[in-house]
C-alpha cells in the first residue's frame, strides 16, 4: 500500500519543480514509510511513497516500463497479478521485478485503458505515456483506494491520494464549497461527487481519466458498474455453493503478502466469516484484533473472543473509553474533510492494535451493501410493498400530515419513533430511502442554517443526487435501488473512506475480501428471497456460513461498529458539546444560526432530545474548518 501524487500540465508542458511533488508526497508519508521517489519530465511530475507488501526489495516507484515509454505511480494491490504476468509474458512482455506494479504497466501497454477490466484488486494509479504525452488516471471498481484532483492557477492539474497531498501545493485554493456543507450535514461525510474545497474533485469509483498535453482536460469515464437488472436462477443449494466459492476466492486472493497478515474481528457475521475462511486457507495460526467499549450494551468483545477460540486465532483486544476523544483533533487531521462517522475512532484504535502485530489486515466490509444486511434496506423493502398497494394520491396527504404532526420522540421505544417512517412513506421510494439514510433531515438543516447560507444554497438539497442515482440505477426493484445506492454512494463515501484513512494513518494495509467484484456482481443478481426472508437480511450468506459459524453469531441482532456518543456527550464530552455554539471557526463562516447551535447542546445534555450525531457532526466540522483555515 502506498501514496501517489503528481502534477500535469495539459496545455503547455511547463517544467515541474520536483520539490513541489516531493512536498506533496511528504504530506502522505504515513501511507508509505518504507520508500519515496519523484520523477519529472517536461510538463509532468510523479511522486510516490511506499509501504512494502509484495516484492519487498524490488518494485521501486515511480517505475518505468521495460521499453522506457511509460512511467507509473500506483497505490493498491492487484490480486491476480501473477496470472496476468503469465498472460503478458506469453504475449512477449518482459519483466524485471516480481511485483504487481510492473504488471499494470505491461497491461496498459498491451491493452490501453481496457486493461482495467483485467485487474482484480484495489487501486488508484497514474501512468504517463511518454510517446502519447498522456496521463492515464484510474480508480478501482468500488472505490477502495482514493484519488483527489485539482486544477491550479498555473494551468496544471495536481492529484494525490489524500487531500493533504494537494494542500501541500501552494497554489491550491482553500475556498469551501457551500453545497458540500449541505451534503456533509445530511450524510455526515462529503460524498464522492463533491469535495469540501470548491477547487478539488474526486475521481469517482470505477472511473478513469485521460489527460493529454496540448489539449483541454477531458471528463472522467466510467469503466465499471454493478447491475441489479438480472436475476440468477438456481436452487438454494446451488446458489449457496457458488457463493461459498466466491467467498473463498475473495479471502484467499487477499492473503497473498510478503509481510505478516491478520484480520479485524468484531464478532459479527462478516468479520467472523472472513476469519473462518482465512483459517481454512492458512497453514498458520491467524492473528485477529478487536476493540471493545466501556459501555456494556455496546461491547461485542465476548463474541469476538468466542470466534477467536472457535478457530484458534492468536487474538488481541483493547478497550476504548471516553478519554480517547482527546484524539478528536487527530481524527480531523486524518480525514482532512469533515467526517462524522463516530466509528472512525474505534476503527483507528483497532488499526493501531493490528499494526503492532501485522502489516496487512483483512476486514469484513461490503457484505451488508451486497447482500442486504442493513436494517434500513429491510425496512425499505417493506415500505415499497406498502407503496405498491397505496396510491401516491392517498399516501402523500395522509402520511405527510401524520409525519409532520408526530413528535420526534428520541426517548421512546423504537416502535413509537414513527416520524421518519411516516414522512418517508409520503414520498417516493427513492425520496424515502434518502430520508432514512440521512443523518440530519432537511427540516432540521433548514433550521440550523443562517439566512445568508440559505440564499447561497438555493434550491439544492443533499438528497437530490442520491434520489437521481437510485432512479437511474440498473435495477428491477426498490430493494435493488437501495443496495445500488449503498454500493455507489454510501460505501465509497463513508465506509471505505473510514477504513482507508484510519488504516493508512498507522501504515497498515486493509483489504476487503467481501468486496471482490465477482462476489458483488453475483450478489446483485440474487433473487429477493435469497437476500431477505422475513426480518432476516443477508439470508443466503448466513445460510451458507452455517457450516462454519454458530447461530448466536449468525442470527443475533446486528450491532455494527457503534460508539456510545449519546452517553459521552452528556458526560465527559458535555463541555465539548456546549462549546459548539461559541465556536469561533464556525462563526467566521457565517453558515449557521449560532443561537440554534447553542440550544442543541442544552437539549441533548438535559435528555430532552438525542442530538448526539448532529453534535458530533458539528464538532468535526468545527475542527476541519479550523485546520483548513476556512473563512466561509
Amino acid at each position: 500500500m502506498c501514496a501517489i501524487a503528481g502534477i500535469f500540465h495539459c496545455e503547455t508542458p511547463k517544467p515541474v519543480d520536483p520539490r513541489r511533488v516531493e512536498r506533496m508526497c511528504d504530506a502522505l508519508a504515513h501511507r508509505g514509510p518504507d520508500g519515496a521517489g519523484v520523477w519529472t519530465a517536461p510538463g509532468v511530475g510523479l511522486g510516490h511513497r511506499r509501504l512494502s507488501i509484495i516484492d519487498l526489495a524490488g518494485s521501486p516507484q515511480p517505475m518505468h516500463s521495460a521499453d522506457g515509454r511509460a512511467v507509473i505511480v500506483f497505490n493498491g494491490e492487484i490480486y491476480n497479478f501473477r496470472e496476468l504476468r503469465a498472460e503478458l509474458q506469453a504475449l512477449g512482455a518482459q519483466f524485471r521485478t516480481d511485483g504487481d506494479t510492473e504488471v499494470i504497466l505491461a497491461a496498459y501497454q498491451q491493452w490501453g485503458t481496457d486493461c482495467l477490466a483485467r485487474l482484480q484488486g484495489m487501486f488508484a494509479f497514474a501512468v504517463y505515456d511518454l510517446a502519447r504525452r498522456e496521463l492515464f488516471l484510474a480508480r478501482d471498481r468500488l472505490g477502495v483506494k482514493p484519488l483527489f484532483m485539482a486544477p491550479l492557477s498555473d494551468g496544471s492539474i495536481a492529484f494525490a491520494s489524500e487531500l493533504k497531498g494537494l494542500l501541500a501545493h501552494p497554489l491550491l485554493r482553500r475556498e469551501a464549497d457551500p453545497l458540500a456543507v449541505e451534503d456533509y450535514l445530511a450524510w455526515g461525510y462529503v460524498p464522492d461527487h463533491r469535495s469540501f474545497l470548491k477547487s478539488v474533485q474526486k475521481l469517482p469509483a470505477g472511473h478513469f481519466r485521460v489527460l493529454k498535453q496540448g489539449a483541454q482536460p477531458t471528463a472522467s469515464v466510467q469503466w465499471w458498474d454493478v447491475s441489479f437488472a438480472d436475476r440468477r436462477k438456481g436452487s438454494t443449494m446451488d446458489l449457496s455453493a457458488e457463493l461459498l466459492y466466491h467467498l473463498r476466492s475473495g479471502v484467499a486472493s487477499r492473503m497473498v503478502a510478503d509481510v505478516p497478515l491478520g484480520a479485524f474481528l468484531s464478532g459479527g457475521v462478516d468479520s467472523s466469516s472472513v476469519v473462518a475462511l482465512m483459517t481454512e486457507a492458512s497453514g498458520e495460526q491467524v492473528q485477529t484484533c478487536s476493540i471493545g467499549f466501556d459501555v456494556e450494551a455496546l461491547d461485542e468483545t465476548a463474541y469476538a473472543q468466542q470466534i477467536a477460540q472457535l478457530f484458534g486465532t492468536q487474538h488481541h483486544s483493547r478497550m476504548v473509553d471516553p478519554d480517547d476523544f482527546a484524539a478528536i483533533d487527530r481524527i480531523a487531521g486524518i480525514f482532512d474533510e469533515p467526517f462524522a462517522d463516530a466509528s472512525a475512532l474505534p476503527m483507528l484504535r483497532v488499526c493501531e492494535l493490528a499494526r503492532e502485530h501485522v502489516t496487512v489486515a483483512l476486514s469484513g466490509d461490503g457484505a451488508d451493501e451486497a447482500f442486504a444486511g442493513y436494517r434500513r434496506q429491510i425496512f425499505h423493502a417493506r415500505e415499497e410493498q406498502a407503496r405498491s398497494i397505496l396510491p401516491a394520491a392517498l399516501r402523500q396527504p395522509v402520511f405527510g400530515a401524520l409525519g409532520q404532526a408526530w413528535p420526534k420522540a428520541d426517548w421512546a421505544p423504537r416502535p413509537l419513533r414513527a416520524k421518519s417512517t411516516l414522512l418517508a412513506m409520503a414520498g417516493s421510494g427513492e425520496e424515502g430511502y434518502a430520508r432514512g439514510l440521512s443523518v440530519v433531515p432537511p427540516e432540521l438543516r433548514q433550521a440550523l442554517y443562517s439566512d445568508a447560507f440559505l440564499k447561497t444554497r438555493g434550491d439544492y438539497r443533499a438528497e437530490q443526487p442520491l434520489v437521481q442515482l437510485m432512479r437511474d440505477a440498473p435495477a428491477r426493484s426498490g430493494l435493488d435501488r437501495a443496495q445500488y445506492a449503498d454500493l455507489k454512494f454510501w460505501l465509497p463515501g463513508d465506509i471505505l473512506t473510514k477504513v482507508d484513512r484510519t488504516s493508512m494513518a498507522v501504515s497498515l494495509e486493509a483489504r476487503e475480501p467481501l468486496l471482490d467484484h465477482r462476489l458483488i456482481e453475483f450478489a446483485a443478481q440474487l433473487p429477493h428471497r435469497q437476500r431477505i426472508r422475513g426480518r432476516q437480511g443477508k439470508w443466503l450468506m448466513k445460510h451458507t456460513m452455517q457450516r462454519y459459524l454458530p447461530d448466536n453469531i449468525l442470527y443475533r441482532q446486528k450491532q455494527g461498529f457503534v460508539t456510545p456518543l449519546a452517553q459521552w456527550l452528556r458526560g465527559p464530552l458535555a463541555g465539548q458539546a456546549r462549546a459548539i455554539g461559541r465556536s469561533a471557526a464556525l462563526a467566521r463562516t457565517g453558515w449557521f444560526n449560532s443561537k440554534r447551535l447553542s440550544s442543541l447542546a442544552d437539549e441533548h445534555i438535559s435528555g430532552r432530545s438525542d442530538h448526539s450525531r448532529l453534535l458530533w457532526q458539528l464538532l468535526m466540522l468545527d475542527r476541519s474548518v479550523e485546520r483548513l483555515e476556512i473563512t466561509g
